[in-house]
């Protein structure tokens, strides 16, 4: 194992145990939950929320471009592949909080929820598409 793989994992590992916690244990106070906050209502906690969202982004944008420059053919299929995965998760957490939030009139434009569902129903279309082609046309 390169030193590069060993820090990835790590860093992996650390990443994987900070999400079960947010999923299973938000309000833990250790990790990267949010239960060391006093007040999840205030502008300060929204504005933490969206940069460390935005900060999330980045990690993914940053990665993908290496896999696209750099990334062998193989290494990009299996992108593609985790991608889907990966953005599948999106229908058990986030789609059910979205919907609910929509229907009770706290989201505008209304009908917001069917937006962002088209917009990842054409991301996982585009992804399983772009798969099956590149593995017919690679492998």
């Amino acid at each position: 194992m390169t030193i590069f793989q060993i820090g990835i994992a790590v860093f992996t590992f650390i990443e994987f145990l900070n999400i079960m916690i947010l999923y299973f244990n938000p309000t833990f106070k250790y990790g990267n939950s949010v239960g060391v906050f006093k007040d999840y209502t205030g502008e300060p906690f929204q504005r933490y929320m969206v940069n460390w969202v935005a900060g999330t982004k980045l990690i993914f944008i940053m990665m993908g471009i290496v896999v696209l420059l750099l990334g062998s053919v193989q290494v990009q299929f299996w992108t593609c592949v985790v991608l889907v995965i990966s953005i599948t998760s999106f229908y058990f957490r986030l789609y059910p909080i979205i919907r609910s939030l929509d229907q009770d009139g706290k989201i505008e434009p209304v009908g917001y929820h069917k937006t962002l569902n088209y917009m990842i129903i054409a991301f996982l279309v585009m992804f399983i598409a772009v798969s099956v082609i590149g593995y017919i046309q690679y492998f």
